[in-house]
């Protein structure tokens, strides 16, 4: 049997791996083929018994299905054009104007966040930002960078915005509406910093020439598309407050867009599966279980020993913190796997403050959070470099900023809503 050291080192080494190779992705594989060898050296080893195993994979299961689900949603609004239509109207509300399109962008990289979770927004969102910002001869980067930094702070109003939510909504023992009324005011107030921040930050490039362009034709707006996605969100409200896991009303609004682009011969079968991205569901599950093991073995221990309790203004403060620190340290998925259960017996409150660090402060760090890292993937097929300085010193400037904003008004909606 191997002895209680040595699992502790083999279940560090292997979160170890799995992290860097979600960054550094090597042979340019999917993060899924270093992360599920990794969690069948800790079950195979003993670090995580199969009964925590199926303990995961029980836990982890609706979060995963409701992913698949959002997925294949967003790809099918995108065949429905919607996201085109985005793009036509931010370049006709900006009208040559490089501040009014950062605030164009700003407005519907919050709403695709929130409403079709983080991922639409990096992998849908961004490329449209992109030709744009070439359309309308204006500077790419202040746009660009907008699209990275608001699919993180900006998935904290919903708890389908973004998988650290779906992780934590069970723990935090809220229903859809409760938990998006006590988030509202802090997903307002971290974006209202962000903004001002990257106003400042982006001058010159907000304030250069933009070129002659033509005028952008109405978009056409794909209704089918909108009503689909208007429905699912009330459904997910209804479901919640009925006791139905959200994934199934997910998966009945992707199943509504699935059936009329078949129908309408616009997809296939085979893209439909392609868009639920089975790979990264993999590499969820396994990263799960490897975050299990390191907690089990240590690391809960030591966590459970600085994570403060209650849900006071100080305490909040300092459970956001420390969930910003180690989502910059060892990414937010597992930051949020192993805060969580610690966070919960101070109640719903000090579980939402987690959020709020695992949420805003990966915009610190390039590993902060995975849609970060696929952003950067996005951002160099366009050709536009991204400066690690640069980077960081935005993230300098905002993080910490936007945190202590959302972390007052998270405790400014607990006194006044109540947990």
């Amino acid at each position: 049997m191997i002895g209680g050291v040595l699992l502790e080192f083999l279940s560090v080494a292997a979160l170890v791996v799995v992290l860097v190779c979600a960054v550094v992705r090597p042979f340019r594989w999917p993060e899924a083929a270093f992360a599920v060898p990794a969690a069948a050296v800790v079950v195979a080893t003993g670090a995580i018994p199969l009964e925590a195993v199926r303990e995961e994979a029980a836990r982890l299961g609706p979060v995963i299905g409701f992913l698949a689900a959002v997925l294949v949603l967003a790809k099918l609004c995108d065949d429905e054009g919607l996201f085109h239509a985005c793009g036509t109207w931010m370049a006709r509300w900006a009208h040559r104007r490089p501040r009014r399109l950062l605030g164009a962008v700003f407005a519907l990289a919050s709403v695709i966040t929130a409403a079709l979770s983080l991922d639409a927004t990096v992998v849908l969102l961004t490329p449209v930002v992109f030709a744009t910002a070439a359309r309308m001869g204006a500077r790419p980067k202040p746009h660009v960078y907008a699209s990275a930094h608001l699919s993180n702070t900006a998935s904290l109003l919903l708890p389908v915005s973004n998988l650290t939510n779906l992780l934590a909504f069970t723990a935090a023992g809220l229903t859809f509406t409760h938990f998006a009324l006590l988030m509202t005011l802090p997903w307002l107030a971290a974006i209202a910093v962000e903004y001002v921040v990257f106003r400042r930050f982006f001058a010159a490039d907000l304030d250069a020439a933009t070129e002659t362009a033509r005028p952008e034709e109405p978009p056409e707006l794909p209704l089918f598309a909108l009503v689909t996605v208007a429905a699912t969100l009330a459904g997910f409200a209804v479901a919640s407050a009925l006791g139905v896991d959200p994934a199934w009303v997910a998966a009945a609004g992707a199943t509504v867009l699935a059936v009329r682009a078949l129908v309408r011969r616009h997809t296939t079968p085979v893209a439909i599966v392609r868009s639920a991205a089975l790979p990264f569901l993999a590499f969820v599950l396994a990263l799960g279980i490897v975050v299990r093991a390191v907690v089990d073995h240590g690391l809960g221990e030591a966590l459970g020993r600085v994570v403060p309790d209650g849900t006071s203004l100080p305490a909040l403060l300092g459970t956001a913190a420390l969930a910003a620190l180690l989502a910059n340290l060892i990414n937010n998925l597992p930051a949020v796997l192993a805060l969580v259960p610690l966070a919960a017996p101070s109640g719903p409150g000090a579980v939402l403050a987690v959020l709020l660090g695992v949420n805003i402060g990966p915009n610190l760090t390039y590993a902060g959070s995975l849609a970060t890292l696929l952003w950067r993937r996005i951002a160099h097929h366009h050709e536009h470099e991204i400066g690690l300085k640069e980077f960081t010193l935005l993230g300098l400037l905002t993080v910490p900023a936007a945190l202590l904003a959302a972390t007052l008004a998270l405790w400014l909606s607990l006194q006044a809503i109540g947990p």
